[in-house]
C-alpha cells in the first residue's frame, strides 16, 4: 500500500516532469552547478496560509539536503510583506522548483482566505462551510488540505466514500425516493446518503425514504427555512445542506435559516491564488 506521503510524492514529481521536462536550460545555463542561494518566500497580499508542507516537499524532492524554517501556521493570516518560509539549499533547485512550489502555495492559500471569509461570515450561528468536488483535476488533495486550513470542512473526497444522489441521477432511478432505497439496500451501513432535492415534494419523499443529507438546492433562504422545518418534523431528522450559487454576501441568511452546512463550489472553481513570492540571495557555499 502506498503511503501519503508516498502518493504525496508521485503527484508532486509528475507535476515537477510536466514543468521541466528535458531540464531548465535557463538554470542550468546561467547557475554554477555548485552555488548555492537562501532566501524566503514573502507574501504579497494579505491571506490565510495552507500549504508549506507541499511547498516544502516540491524543493526537497530536488534537494534532499533542503534547509527549510517554518515562518508561519497553516490557518493563520498573513499580512503583505511577512516571511512564510525560509529555505536555503542548491540555487539550481531553488529555481527549478520555484514555480511548482509557488503555484500550488498560492492557490491554495487563495482558497484557505476565501474559506476563512465564508466560515467568519457564518460564525455564531453553528453551520459549517463545505468544499465540492468541483475542484481542478489532479489537484483535489491539495483543494481540500486548503478548505480545511482555512476553517472549512472537507465534503465527499470523490464518487467512492458516500452517496450524492443529484438531479440525473433522481431521473434515471424513477425518482429520489426509489434512488435513496436502492442506495440503502446496496451501500455499507456506514455510509451516508445524500439527496438533492428541488421541490418541497422531493424533499418530503427524501425525508420519508431516510436520506441521512437533504441537499437543498438552488432555493431562497426562505424556501430554506420552511423546507427545513419540515425536514426536522421526522422521526429521524435529516442533516440540512444548502447549496447553489451561494455568495459572501448571503451566506449567513441561508445558516441563519436553519442550514446545518452550506456547500460553497466557489471556493475552489474560482479561487483568486494569493501573491507569494520566493526571494532568494547567493548563499555561503
Amino acid at each position: 500500500m502506498t503511503s501519503p506521503q508516498g502518493a504525496l510524492d508521485r503527484r508532486l514529481a509528475e507535476l515537477l516532469a510536466e514543468d521541466v521536462g528535458a531540464g531548465d536550460v535557463t538554470t542550468e545555463w546561467t547557475v554554477p552547478e555548485t552555488a548555492r542561494a537562501r532566501g524566503a518566500l514573502v507574501a504579497k497580499s494579505r491571506c490565510v496560509v495552507s500549504g508549506l508542507p507541499v511547498a516544502r516537499r516540491v524543493f526537497a524532492l530536488l534537494d534532499p539536503d533542503l534547509a527549510w524554517r517554518d515562518e508561519a501556521a497553516a490557518g493563520s493570516p498573513a499580512e503583505p510583506g511577512s516571511a512564510l518560509a525560509r529555505l536555503e539549499g542548491r540555487a539550481r533547485a531553488l529555481l527549478t522548483a520555484e514555480r511548482l512550489a509557488l503555484n500550488l502555495l498560492q492557490r491554495m492559500c487563495g482558497i484557505a482566505t476565501a474559506t476563512r471569509r465564508y466560515v467568519d461570515a457564518v460564525a455564531g450561528t453553528g453551520c459549517k462551510i463545505l468544499d465540492t468536488r468541483k475542484t481542478a483535476p489532479g489537484l483535489r488533495a491539495f483543494d481540500r488540505m486548503a478548505v480545511a486550513d482555512g476553517g472549512g470542512s472537507n465534503h465527499r473526497a470523490g464518487l467512492f466514500d458516500m452517496v450524492l444522489i443529484k438531479d440525473n441521477h433522481r431521473r434515471l432511478a424513477g425518482g429520489v425516493g426509489a434512488a435513496i432505497r436502492e442506495s440503502r439496500r446496496r451501500a455499507p451501513a456506514a455510509m451516508r446518503i445524500e439527496a438533492e432535492v428541488e421541490s418541497e415534494e422531493e424533499l418530503r419523499e427524501a425525508v420519508a425514504a431516510g436520506a441521512d443529507v437533504v441537499l437543498i438546492d438552488n432555493q431562497t433562504p426562505e424556501t430554506v427555512a420552511k423546507w427545513s422545518a419540515i425536514a426536522r418534523r421526522a422521526p429521524r431528522p435529516p442533516v440540512i445542506e444548502a447549496s447553489g450559487g451561494v455568495t459572501l454576501a448571503r451566506v449567513r441568511a441561508y445558516a441563519e435559516a436553519g442550514a446545518d452546512c452550506v456547500s460553497v463550489g466557489a471556493l475552489t472553481h474560482s479561487v483568486e491564488a494569493a501573491d507569494i513570492s520566493l526571494e532568494l540571495d547567493v548563499s555561503a557555499a
